[in-house]
């Protein structure tokens, strides 16, 4: 990617962060899922780490991680409306009329909803430091949860881009998600530890992205991290963040070819 191409696309991403900037109201409703499920979920299911084989001394040092990464995985769903209401308003159209490179167009999005979800992720990390939750591995843990959630925002908003432009509806993008969002939940390790798990699930949720950035980031924010898995599953996550990305280009090229 060429350095013109790389400030093309801050350009742009400074465009959709001031937009969101410009609709404070925005911010506040994100925090408040995040907020139930921190401290509703962390209260109504705080003895559960009392059952033998939960692992964890605290369920609200278990819940952090993963409120922070099903935030990102729900905020970053709805990419695809972004840009289906650029397509209806014509704006996007707009922008094909200009030099301004395409990948700088859809990259553009990704970055801002990975600045997003980082923000989100450090709110989320404050909030349940403020409720008594604790992170023994310390400031490098925290910022490979952190990573972690980036890299799973990018995939889940890279596709939601590309289901956007090719459905074209927002009832659909609605149905996709709807119909994701939970299985996705569920079938990882978000709530629930692994080894209180049926057999079948625990396979499934070893498949599931979601709980690959769960599994990296609770490793490496533990007193005894294991980069090992911190390495694995954050390598998968890169690499298919980089797919979802990719992708999102070639969608948006066969967009522009249509229009």
């Amino acid at each position: 990617m060429s350095t013109e191409t790389l400030h093309q696309t801050w350009y742009m991403t400074q465009r959709q962060l001031t937009a969101i900037l410009r609709q404070p109201i925005f911010l506040v409703v994100t925090l408040v899922q995040p907020v139930i499920w921190l401290f509703l979920f962390g209260s109504l299911f705080r003895k559960v780490v009392e059952l033998p084989g939960f692992g964890a001394g605290s369920y609200l040092d278990y819940l952090v991680p993963g409120v922070v990464v099903m935030s990102a995985v729900s905020s970053n769903m709805w990419a695809g409306m972004g840009t289906l209401e650029e397509i209806e308003r014509g704006t996007l159209n707009r922008f094909l009329t200009t030099p301004v490179s395409r990948a700088a167009l859809m990259n553009a999005n990704v970055v801002q909803q990975g600045v997003s979800t980082a923000a989100q992720s450090v709110l989320i990390v404050l909030l349940g430091k403020l409720g008594g939750a604790d992170y023994p591995g310390g400031a490098g843990g925290l910022l490979v949860l952190l990573v972690a959630s980036v890299l799973l925002g990018t995939v889940f908003g890279a596709g939601s881009n590309a289901v956007g432009m090719l459905v074209r509806q927002r009832e659909s993008i609605i149905g996709i998600n709807t119909f994701l969002l939970l299985p996705l939940t569920f079938l990882s390790s978000a709530f629930m530890a692994p080894g209180l798990m049926p057999s079948w699930m625990r396979h499934v949720a070893d498949a599931n992205p979601v709980n690959w950035a769960l599994v990296a980031g609770r490793s490496a924010m533990s007193a005894d991290p294991d980069w090992g898995d911190v390495l694995t599953r954050g390598g998968a996550l890169l690499a298919l963040a980089v797919v979802a990305v990719w992708l999102s280009t070639r969608t948006f090229r066969s967009y522009q070819q249509s229009v």
